[in-house]
């Protein structure tokens, strides 16, 4: 029996229908949609290994690799690509800074171990106990504090030339507003672009190694080391990112079965191994930490084509672009003003994702509880605390995490036994649609 059954006559998708996960349009549409989910993608994904320092080409290549064991792993049943996710900037960032390259990748490793062991106690457990865990004040919260936590790195960059800065972030926010649809949905690609060729005007621009790197050529791999100097500290900042990327693979799959079929979220657990296989493979070996892609569910949503066939060809081409390490350099020549700019605006976004969270939930902040787990873990992260422990060097990150997790579920338990009506209630019945479909990777 084929992977995939045929939809209608192969060309078109009737009104009011869906090409299905399990079937395909004829090999040259799918083909066609499968290079669109690679333009898609590739925006956001290229940013993580610029912002990180690590090799465009190793991370596209495992990204193609992450979304072909997607599709292996939850049998070929979920439509989904593997990019490269944000979540990881910070604590990729400080890992490198302090104890490198190695230790960072080793941070990854343990994100996506952690992450399929949690998929695999979601595959017979449910997801009830993650909702009772990281309640939507806390989910906010975590997510809110991974993107504030980055702020100064977008203004050391920004600050080294204001003017480009300046003019991508605008051409960002008038992407965002000017576009509809799929340019819309990539508006910080389109403000990169327009921000390069300001700095390629501004003579801003190092194309010495473009000029050095071969058209075709294995990427770079790097192995991760857990036995450097301050890799376990470092390590202990990536936990936290477990959280973010439960709540995006999740989301992910409720979008899925929302647009096809509700027996698709049977395969939650599935995914979430999916992608800490995806990941773990991805960090072993230079490779960015992974995650499905919201852009991508746009295409899909454009399309009406839901089927597998055309994230197969997306994986490949993936494969075959990373291959090249001169696209690599090339991406590697976006200088730190066009950086600054788009991080400006993408940091603050991570961090806007977080209180829509808030906002979608109703969180009742006129809570004591809720408001203290919100407010402390905030400050936490914009500041930049940090923490030594008998040898272990904590960051704001994980201490920030840490606050959210422990005064909700403490200050919750003090006040139910004082009976001071200091505790969360709960989450106030959602009426009517609330939120927008906004989503940022």
């Amino acid at each position: 029996m084929p992977a995939w059954t045929l939809h209608g006559n192969g060309r078109t998708v009737e009104p009011n229908q869906v090409v299905r996960p399990d079937e395909r349009l004829n090999w040259g549409a799918t083909i066609a949609i499968g290079v669109q989910h690679v333009i898609a993608m590739f925006g956001a994904t290229f940013l993580v290994p610029i912002l990180t320092g690590f090799p465009v080409p190793t991370t596209l290549l495992f990204s193609g690799i992450g979304t072909i064991l997607f599709l292996i792993v939850t049998k070929n049943k979920l439509p989904s690509y593997l990019g490269s996710s944000f979540a990881f900037i910070a604590p990729v960032t400080a890992a490198t800074a302090s104890a490198g390259m190695g230790s960072a990748l080793a941070g990854i490793v343990a994100v996506g171990v952690l992450l399929a062991i949690i998929g695999f106690i979601v595959q017979f457990a449910g997801t009830a106990w993650i909702d009772k865990l990281m309640p939507p004040v806390v989910a906010g919260a975590i997510v809110a504090l991974i993107g504030f936590n980055l702020a100064p790195v977008a203004w050391s960059n920004f600050d080294q030339a204001p003017v480009t800065a300046t003019i991508t972030l605008v051409a960002v926010i008038l992407a965002s507003v000017l576009f509809r649809g799929f340019l819309g949905r990539i508006s910080i690609f389109v403000g990169v672009i327009i921000g390069y060729v300001v700095a390629v005007i501004r003579d801003e621009v190092d194309y010495s190694k473009v000029g050095e790197a071969a058209w075709f050529g294995f990427p770079e791999f790097e192995l991760a080391n857990f036995a450097a100097p301050g890799t376990w500290s470092a390590i202990a900042m990536f936990l936290p990112v477990v959280l973010v990327l439960i709540a995006e693979n999740v989301g992910h799959v409720r979008g899925v079965a929302t647009m096809t079929d509700s027996s698709v979220n049977k395969y939650t657990g599935r995914a979430l191994i999916a992608d800490g296989v995806a990941t773990t493979v991805a960090g072993a070996f230079g490779g960015s930490g992974t995650t499905t892609y919201g852009e991508n569910i746009g295409v899909m949503a454009a399309t009406r084509v839901y089927s597998t066939a055309a994230y197969w060809v997306a994986g490949i081409v993936a494969i075959l672009l990373a291959m090249s390490p001169k696209v690599g350099a090339i991406f590697n020549s976006v200088p730190p003003g066009v950086l600054g700019g788009v991080t400006t605006a993408l940091y603050g976004l991570i961090g806007i994702i977080g209180i829509k969270i808030w906002v979608d939930n109703r969180v009742d902040f006129s809570r004591p509880v809720n408001q203290y787990t919100g407010a402390v873990a905030l400050v936490i992260a914009i500041a930049g605390f940090t923490m030594q422990i008998e040898g272990f060097e904590l960051g704001g990150i994980v201490i920030g995490a840490a606050a959210a997790l422990i005064i909700y579920h403490v200050g919750n338990l003090i006040a139910r036994w004082r009976k001071t009506g200091a505790d969360d209630g709960g989450p106030i019945p959602a009426v009517g649609q609330i939120g927008g479909d906004f989503q940022v990777e």
